[in-house]
C-alpha cells in the first residue's frame, strides 16, 4: 500500500492533532473504552465482535514511528493547519512522538484489551478498552481513536452475514431439510458478490472475512489472502465455482443462448457450475433450455463415478416474484426425480439449483423463503449471492459505535470519572471509569441501586446512577466504576507496548462464541467461527 498509509501519525481526524493540550493540568493516563450502543435494524440486539487483529497487526504492531514518519507529519500537519499562506507549526505534537521513537524505540505505549474475536454479545457492552502505558503519552489514547473505531466495518459486516445466516438456518429447518454437513446446510447458502461494490480493496478484505466468519462462499478473492496474512488462515478460507456472467452469455448473441447455455455444461461437465439465465427470458430458459433441451445433459452429470451440479441464476426483476416463479417451472420440468422432504416440501434433483443474486439483502432472504414456504418448496433448492447489501450497505450508525473516554488519572492519583449524558439524546450517555464485561452469573450479591439507572429528567443525576450495566437477556454485565472483577472479566489483553498479545487463534470460539440451531456454530464445534480459519 502507498507509504501514506502506513503513518500512523496521520490516520486520525485533524482536531485530534490538538488534543494534547486540552486534557486537564497533570493528566498522565487516559483509560476509553469501543461499545455498541444499539442498532438501527429492528430485532438485531446482537453484535458478533470481529476485525480488531486486523488494525492491530496492519497498523499499530512493530515499530510504528520513525524520523521520517515525525518529518512528514510535521510537514504535512504545519500546511494543514495554516491558511493556505502561512504555515503553523504550533498545533502538531512532534515532541511527543520524538518521545515515543525516542523512549519506546517507536512502539506505541498503550494496552488494549477486547473481547474473543468471533463472540457473540448483545449491544451495550464494552467491547474494546484502550490506555496509555506511559504517563507522558496520556494524549495517544483518543488519537487512536480514528483508527480503532474503523473496526465498526467488519464487525457490522460480519454481523450483518450472521442474522441473514439465521434467517435462512430457521427455514432450512421449518422445510425439513436435514443434510447439515457442508457443503449441505447454511455453510454454503450466502455467496459474497461484494468486491466490485466496496469502497476499496481494503473494504473487500475486511468485509469479505467478516462474512466468511459465518459461511464458506465467497467471489471477495482478497479476503482469503487477508484471512491468511492478519488470521493465520493454514488455506483459503472462502470457495466459488466457475460462472457465467452476461458478456459470456451474451456474445453468442439473441439466437445462440441456448448454444451459449449448452457450452457452459460441456466446458465444466463435472462439479458444479453456475449460469446466468435472465439475459432475455428466464422463464423461457428454465422451461424450454434447461428443463427441456439441455435436461438429460443436466441429469447426466450425476452418475455413479461423478457428480455435477447447474446453479441457475436469474439476475432481474422481483426477487421473490422470480424465484418463486422459476422455482415452479424447474419443479415441474424435472418433476420425475423431484423428493419431499419430511415436511413434505418439494426438493429439486441435486444436479439442479437456483442462486438468487440480484436485491438479496436480510429484508428480502426471509420474504423469498417464507413464500417458499408457503409455497411448499424446500429451502435448501436455493442459494443467494449478495453484493452491496452484504459489504457496502452498512454504516457507523448501523450499529451506533463510539469510542468514548471513561477514566483520566492525575499526577496526584486521583482517578477522575469521565462520561457524556447530553440531555438532546440520552442514548448517547456513556460508561463511567474502568470497566470489566463479565457473566451476569458472576455478580452473585448487589442491590437495586447498584443497577445503572440512566438520568430520570432533565433534573436527574447527571450519567445515571448504578454501575452494574445489564445486557437485556440477563447474560451479560458491563460493570464501570473499576467495580468488576479483573479475573473474571471476559475482556482479554490484546496488545501492550507495540506487541500483539493474543492472536485470534488463542482466543475465538468457546461457550459463548455464538448461537444457533443444527448446522450452525453453537461455540462447540471444530469448524466454528473464525475457528475454521485455522483449518481446526
Amino acid at each position: 500500500m502507498a507509504s501514506w498509509m502506513d503513518n500512523i501519525l496521520l490516520l486520525s481526524d485533524s482536531y485530534k492533532v490538538s488534543h494534547w493540550r486540552q486534557y486537564p493540568p497533570g493528566t498522565q493516563y487516559v483509560y476509553s473504552y469501543f461499545e455498541s450502543r444499539g442498532c438501527d435494524r429492528e430485532g438485531w440486539e446482537e453484535v458478533v465482535f470481529f476485525g480488531l487483529q486486523y488494525f492491530l497487526k496492519r497498523y499499530l504492531s512493530g515499530k510504528v514511528v520513525t524520523r521520517e514518519k515525525i518529518d512528514a507529519a510535521t510537514k504535512i500537519y504545519a500546511q494543514h493547519f495554516g491558511d493556505g499562506q502561512t504555515e503553523n507549526p504550533e498545533l502538531f505534537y512532534k515532541e511527543g512522538w520524538e518521545y515515543i521513537l525516542e523512549k519506546h524505540g517507536g512502539k506505541l505505549p498503550v494496552k488494549i484489551k477486547a473481547l474473543p474475536e468471533g463472540m457473540v454479545v448483545p449491544t451495550k457492552t464494552v467491547l474494546i478498552t484502550v490506555v496509555n502505558t506511559d504517563p507522558a503519552c496520556y494524549w495517544l489514547t483518543n488519537f487512536l481513536e480514528t483508527l480503532l473505531v474503523q473496526v465498526w466495518y467488519p464487525m457490522t459486516v460480519c454481523t450483518n452475514s450472521r442474522y441473514q445466516k439465521v434467517s435462512i438456518q430457521k427455514y432450512l429447518e421449518e422445510t425439513g431439510c436435514e443434510d447439515w454437513a457442508p457443503p449441505g446446510g447454511s455453510s454454503f447458502k450466502l455467496h459474497d458478490f461484494g468486491f466490485r461494490g466496496v469502497s476499496s480493496v481494503e473494504s473487500a478484505a475486511l468485509g469479505g472475512m467478516g462474512h466468511l466468519v459465518n459461511f464458506m462462499g465467497s467471489d471477495t478473492v482478497i479476503a482469503l489472502s487477508a484471512a491468511k496474512e492478519y488470521y493465520g488462515a493454514k488455506k483459503a478460507v472462502g470457495f466459488s465455482i466457475p460462472a457465467s456472467e452476461h458478456s459470456t452469455i451474451t456474445s453468442w448473441g439473441v439466437d445462440g443462448e441456448l448454444d451459449a447455455m449448452r457450452n457452459m455444461l460441456d466446458q465444466y461437465p463435472t462439479g458444479l457450475v453456475a449460469c446466468v439465465s435472465d439475459s432475455f427470458d428466464v422463464f423461457k430458459a428454465c422451461r424450454e433450455y434447461w428443463g427441456d433441451a439441455l435436461k438429460d445433459k443436466i441429469k447426466g452429470r450425476i452418475s455413479e463415478t461423478s457428480f455435477g451440479q447447474l446453479v441457475v441464476r436469474p439476475d432481474s426483476g422481483d426477487p421473490e416474484e422470480t424465484c418463486v416463479a422459476i422455482m415452479k417451472i424447474l419443479l415441474e420440468q424435472f418433476a420425475d426425480d423431484v423428493t419431499e422432504t419430511k415436511t413434505g416440501h418439494k426438493l429439486l434433483p441435486p444436479c439442479i439449483r437456483v442462486i438468487q443474486g440480484d436485491g438479496v439483502d436480510y429484508e428480502s432472504i426471509p420474504k423469498i423463503l417464507k413464500r417458499f414456504k408457503d409455497e411448499g418448496i424446500a429451502a435448501a433448492n436455493i442459494t443467494f449471492g449478495s453484493g452491496g447489501a452484504l459489504l457496502q450497505k452498512v454504516n457507523r450508525d448501523t450499529f451506533k459505535v463510539a469510542f468514548k473516554c471513561a477514566e483520566v488519572v492525575l499526577e496526584n492519583g486521583e482517578a477522575r470519572e469521565v462520561f457524556k449524558d447530553p440531555l438532546t439524546d440520552d442514548g448517547k450517555a456513556s460508561k463511567k471509569g474502568r470497566l470489566t464485561l463479565q457473566k451476569a452469573s458472576d455478580i452473585v450479591s448487589y442491590s437495586p441501586e447498584d443497577v445503572y439507572k440512566p438520568r430520570q429528567g432533565p433534573d436527574g443525576v447527571k450519567g445515571g446512577t448504578g454501575f452494574l450495566h445489564f445486557t437485556p437477556d440477563g447474560k451479560y454485565v458491563t460493570v464501570a466504576s473499576g467495580r468488576g472483577d479483573p479475573d473474571k472479566d471476559l475482556l482479554v489483553d490484546v496488545f501492550a507496548d507495540g506487541e500483539v498479545l493474543k492472536a485470534s487463534a488463542d482466543l475465538i470460539c468457546g461457550p459463548q462464541a455464538t448461537t444457533g440451531g443444527a448446522g450452525m456454530c453453537d461455540g462447540q464445534g471444530p469448524k466454528s467461527c473464525l475457528n475454521r480459519f485455522q483449518g481446526s
